[in-house]
């Protein structure tokens, strides 16, 4: 009886991850045709095309000192090694980075002073290497701003494709989010406690909680790894409310313009007109 279980729990994750392929790949043509593709978006169809399901993600998020790259500094580094198919944490890791000041201790609770303890930074940054070379995809929340952090004084460029969990991810409608979500309200829709925010390692578990959660975790990374295009939301100002709804950004990418980067499957769904624009 068991057996027979476990053989029809197998054949229902088979026929299932079946479908996933089976669905990116009738959508490879449309997208491999792109006009406006880049760098990011050819690694994003090589993945499609290769019809795999990232086996580890790399969850990653990072504390910093303020908001610009260029006059501001990471302080922290969170990671956490995920395997998809079996829902699983591998590995786990953060560590600090020496800082003079930090302006924004009133949000992460870093105080400068710490940051400049001994610790084995260089080994820390070695296995954090480590933990990059065995992951498919990095996966952050509002990775955008993550990544520009990398590459940069003591931190290692990341050459591997980047999934954000706000904005890439279309999380399944019955969990009643916003179209951008923060990762607190993330983890309470997937019944994830809260109990503290702002600390690199502690959001990257929330998202390995949600992670292990979702019963869909294969085919919305297949999904978000679809190649994206710049939209430019056609709307006047009365309507400005559906743009933002749909998780477009003013004055973001665009001057002066609503506009969010998609895939052509999330545009075939939007309430209003745009237009796309080239990279």
């Amino acid at each position: 009886m068991k057996e027979e279980q476990n053989h029809q729990k197998e054949s229902e994750q088979l026929g299932f991850l079946y479908e996933t392929t089976k669905e990116i790949a009738n959508e490879k043509e449309k997208y491999s045709e792109a006009s406006s593709c880049f760098k990011s978006n050819e690694e994003r169809v090589e993945i499609l095309r290769k019809g795999d399901v990232p086996e580890n993600i790399l969850i990653l998020d990072t504390e910093t000192t303020g908001l610009d790259n260029v006059n501001d500094d990471c302080l922290e580094v969170g990671s956490i090694l995920f395997n998809v198919k079996s829902r699983s944490v591998l590995a786990q890791q953060s560590f600090l980075l020496p800082v003079e000041t930090n302006n924004a201790e009133t949000i992460n609770n870093i105080p400068a002073e710490i940051t400049r303890l001994p610790q084995p930074l260089d080994e820390a940054i070695k296995y954090f290497e480590s933990l990059i070379r065995v992951s498919d995809v990095v996966v952050a929340h509002n990775a955008e701003f993550d990544m520009k952090w990398f590459g940069l004084k003591k931190l290692p460029q990341i050459e591997r494709q980047w999934v954000c969990s706000m904005d890439d991810i279309t999380w399944p409608a019955d969990k009643q989010l916003k179209t951008r979500p923060s990762v607190r309200d993330l983890a309470l829709a997937y019944g994830v406690p809260v109990w503290n925010a702002h600390r690199a390692l502690t959001d990257c578990i929330y998202l390995a909680e949600v992670f292990k959660r979702c019963s869909e975790l294969e085919k919305l990374l297949m999904r978000a790894l679809e190649p994206k295009v710049l939209l430019r939301a056609e709307i006047s100002y009365e309507e400005r409310y559906l743009a933002k709804n749909a998780g477009f950004r003013w004055n973001d990418a665009i001057k002066g313009a609503w506009s969010r980067k998609m895939s052509r499957r999330d545009m075939e769904k939007l309430e209003f007109p745009v237009h796309e624009v080239d990279l």
